[in-house]
């Protein structure tokens, strides 16, 4: 009997998750849940392979963030925030990496400094393609440093996917490296704006806190 279960890798790069659900937020309110875009991964999946939704499945997934010490979380108001998408990773069963996020002050600018998410974000990513051998990788990313990792992701006959979601330009712009490099392109705003009810699913109305 064939063989048609189909396994995807899914990593997600967490600055820019966070980037389309603050554009979102300010547009109309809205933020992504978890669990409705595992969903539509599959159905995605299934659509550009062919296959049917039942043997596509999200075998692993891994979210890749910088965030503060507690003490600068605590003062910035962020603690309530964070542990809350942090229930939504855990309930979906994504694992979570997380770097400390570092300020900068020069000249009476603040910057903050996100070092060595990307680098872990790729080796991890390839690392567990190498090692599960996933018929498709999932990138949710719109950063151009990522363009090897996809060569690599090929270079093993994995159907790299990227999926994106520019809701405005200046918020979650994707690379256009990016776009050239994957075997296939997934980008939301054109998905939402085909069908007027996927946003419905897809996000819910953003939480008072």
């Amino acid at each position: 009997m064939e063989n048609t279960y189909q396994s995807i890798g899914l990593f997600i790069d967490g600055g820019y998750y966070a980037k389309v659900n603050e554009a979102l937020a300010q547009q109309a309110s809205l933020n992504i849940d978890m669990a409705s875009l595992m969903y539509l991964v599959r159905q995605q999946v299934a659509r550009i392979g062919g296959h049917a939704l039942s043997d596509c499945h999200i075998t692993e997934s891994h979210y890749f963030r910088g965030r503060y010490r507690v003490y600068d979380a605590n003062s910035k108001h962020l603690l309530y925030k964070e542990r809350r998408f942090e229930d939504a990773l855990i309930e979906n069963d994504v694992i979570f990496h997380y770097k400390h996020l570092r300020e900068v002050q020069h000249d009476g600018e603040t910057t903050v400094i996100e070092k060595g998410i990307d680098v872990w974000f790729a080796l991890e990513a390839y690392e567990l393609s190498v090692i599960r051998k996933f018929d498709y990788v999932v990138l949710i990313t719109g950063d151009a440093d990522h363009e090897m990792l996809i060569r690599k992701l090929k270079a093993l006959k994995i159907h790299a996917v990227l999926l994106t979601w520019d809701v405005d330009s200046n918020s979650s712009a994707t690379s256009r490296l990016l776009k050239d490099e994957v075997c296939s392109h997934i980008e939301l705003s054109e998905l939402v704006a085909a069908d007027r009810e996927l946003l419905g699913h897809l996000c819910r109305r953003v939480k008072s806190e």
